[in-house]
């Protein structure tokens, strides 16, 4: 029953489905995203034909953002759905598209689970210096597979960038503990950036009144280098370590029970994620730094487990990915016009293996190892000539496990002398099966379908920004179309109501409108503004956890010495459906799930040159709410604490 229930929880949830642009927050002229090109040198937002959004680290502190997942909120295009308490598995989607159609990098690693085919952002808790980066629309000619509904790059800031040493300490409401420390510089011509994060909460109950408190403990421990003994060679190290140990509840099995098919207390439950990173990459530069090659390796080892009765396993699983990537950039012109030929070598490998315990069934868990192995390669040309700027890519994966693919991108970018810029993009997308879709397994019962066919996508996106009072205030307007074929579902077909995954043979087709505004009419205040209306349909029908409207605020004062600040966030989440397993049958019932937003109030105070004081309310008006149905949130909450930086 145990893993029925958790089964049942992995299909709602798989079921489901700062400011920006679009420029960044912040000045698009200043502002480089490095996801956006595969040469490693990073393209200026302001000539980018792709719509994204960066988070800078200034922001992330302004919205004292300790869950990366909430930041990520304001991301026009972005829905959040957190599966009622902090840490609790948690899905992006972006642009309509599903949880793990969205490829997550760290540093440069790409850190999905392999078994379920995605990354938990429940487990991402944020360090002291970073910035995000988040790349929409279809973007698999760079990356390949996952990336259909964009990147999402979470990059922790160089020694350089960031020097010096921080720590910071907090505890407020739901007996929760926060604590992260940070030491970077540069030394001896060694860059280097060492940082840890911890967060601990007790937690608040999750089942509808229930009384167990689901609380959490997870940590993160990050260390970065970069060393350059010429002008010509540069060696970067990362290693990252994660882990997270969670309460859950179990969903009610019992027809008979009145609360069938939602969570309940389920005391000694928990589930524990952990996963260790790696990465190091050699460049050399040449001509002047007109042609840059370099050879990347990386690793990601990831663990699942769950826990009934405290210590007893119920469940587990092991990834593994292996890659490496040789790349080589050569530039040719001037600043006034500029082309740039990149090319690219991915070679990847991923495992897994099956860890659940048996019951002696002929049909028990697969414990053997399962890999896939992919070769990808990648040409891109990238063209800057005074204000229009260009680009196109095409990548072809040669795959042992899937059929062969190839994706493809264009996108331009034009700026009027009135301050206007217009810009386009159309390209497609690939997202091969996980193995928890491919190879699954529950109670013995096979539930894994090793026939699937990726899911392919193809969608095309126009903008609009317009720059006004000096560039002190930046609004935008994009409209984007996409179209998914082959869509992973699972289905439940009495008599056994077994779990099965198929591909759709119609279309799910995904449109919409994102809208964004910044300004700084003063320097004492910074606004920046985000919404989204979706329209997310599969052959008509309305697609769940993709809420129709989502809007974000954030307000920040600053005193004019800046020893004070303020911010004021407000987040706003419309209707959406869902789909409920609270029928005896078994069939998946849809609910409509209302409208909720959730208001925050930050304040910092800088008592001293290194001592700073700071407190925020979280859901001030406590507001009630449910992002998965039949999950129950947080109420209103306060925090305090303190920063020292040397």
């Amino acid at each position: 029953m145990l893993k029925t229930s958790l089964v049942s929880l992995l299909a709602i949830a798989s079921a489901a489905p700062a400011f920006a642009q679009d420029a960044a927050e912040g000045d698009a002229d200043e502002t480089i995203v490095v996801t956006a090109s595969r040469s490693g040198a990073g393209v200026p937002a302001d000539q980018l034909g792709a719509s994204v959004t960066v988070i800078d680290a200034q922001a992330l502190d302004q919205r004292q953002t300790r869950i990366v997942s909430d930041v990520l909120r304001d991301v026009p295009g972005v829905a959040v759905s957190r599966t009622g308490a902090i840490s609790g598995p948690t899905q992006i989607r972006v642009r309509g598209s599903e949880g793990n159609h969205v490829l997550v990098l760290i540093d440069g690693i790409e850190v999905a689970d392999p078994y379920l085919g995605e990354y938990d952002f429940g487990t991402l808790i944020a360090d002291p210096a970073a910035r995000i980066e988040v790349l929409r629309g279809q973007q698999s000619a760079l990356y390949g597979s996952d990336a259909i509904g964009g990147v999402i790059h979470y990059i922790t800031l160089s020694g350089a960038q960031a020097p010096g040493f921080s720590a910071r300490a907090e505890g407020g409401s739901f007996g929760t503990v926060s604590a992260a420390a940070r030491a970077a510089g540069v030394a001896g011509g060694v860059d280097y950036a060492l940082s840890g994060s911890l967060y601990l909460t007790d937690g608040t109950p999750t089942a509808r009144g229930g009384t167990r408190d689901v609380g959490s403990q997870s940590a993160g421990l990050s260390a970065k280098f970069d060393w350059s003994p010429t002008d010509a060679f540069a060696l970067t190290g990362v290693l990252r370590y994660s882990h997270t140990d969670a309460d859950s509840n179990n969903i009610d099995g019992n027809p008979a029970s009145a609360s069938f098919g939602l969570p309940i207390d389920s005391p000694g439950v928990h589930y524990r994620n952990t996963a260790l990173y790696g990465l190091i990459s050699a460049q050399l530069t040449a001509l002047d730094g007109r042609w840059t090659s370099s050879l990347t390796g990386q690793f990601a080892d990831t663990q699942r487990e769950g826990f009934v009765a405290d210590t007893v396993l119920d469940y587990g699983d092991r990834g593994r990915r292996y890659k490496g990537s040789l790349v080589s950039s050569l530039t040719l012109g001037d600043d006034g016009f500029a082309h740039k030929l990149t090319g690219a070598i991915d070679l990847e490998r991923e495992t897994f293996r099956n860890t659940t315990p048996g019951t002696g069934s002929p049909f028990d868990a697969f414990t053997g190892e399962r890999r896939t192995e992919n070769l990808g390669l990648v040409a891109q040309y990238e063209l800057t000539a005074g204000a229009f700027a260009a680009g196109a890519s095409v990548r072809h994966d040669d795959n042992d496990r899937f059929d062969d693919v190839t994706t493809w991108r264009v996108q331009g970018s034009y700026r009027l002398a009135s301050g206007t810029r217009l810009r386009a993009a159309w390209g497609t997308g690939v997202k091969n099966p996980g193995y928890y879709e491919l190879y699954g397994y529950s109670d013995g019962v096979y539930i894994g379908n090793p026939n699937l066919r990726p899911e392919k996508s193809q969608g095309w996106e126009a903008g609009i920004e317009q720059r006004f009072a000096g560039d002190r205030v930046t609004v935008g307007a994009t409209y984007f179309d996409s179209t998914l074929r082959d869509e992973i579902y699972t289905s439940y077909p009495a008599p056994t109501f077994v779990a099965t995954p198929s591909n759709r043979a119609t279309l799910s087709k995904q449109h919409g409108v994102e809208l964004f505004a910044s300004a700084r009419p003063i320097p004492q205040l910074r606004l920046d503004a985000a919404y989204t209306h979706l329209k997310a349909r599969e052959n008509g029908v309305e697609e769940v956890r993709r809420p129709g409207d989502i809007a974000s605020l954030n307000a920040t004062f600053f005193s004019r010495d800046e020893r004070f600040s303020t911010t004021l966030t407000v987040r706003h989440n419309g209707r959406f459906t869902d789909v409920a397993f609270t029928d005896p049958s078994y069939v998946p019932v849809r609910v409509s799930m209302k409208p909720f937003t959730l208001v925050n109030l930050n304040v910092q105070y800088r008592v001293m040159t290194n001592v700073e004081l700071f407190g925020r309310v979280e859901n001030l008006f406590d507001a009630d709410y449910e992002e998965v149905f039949g999950f129950a949130t947080p109420g209103i909450g306060g925090f305090g604490g303190v920063r020292v930086t040397l």
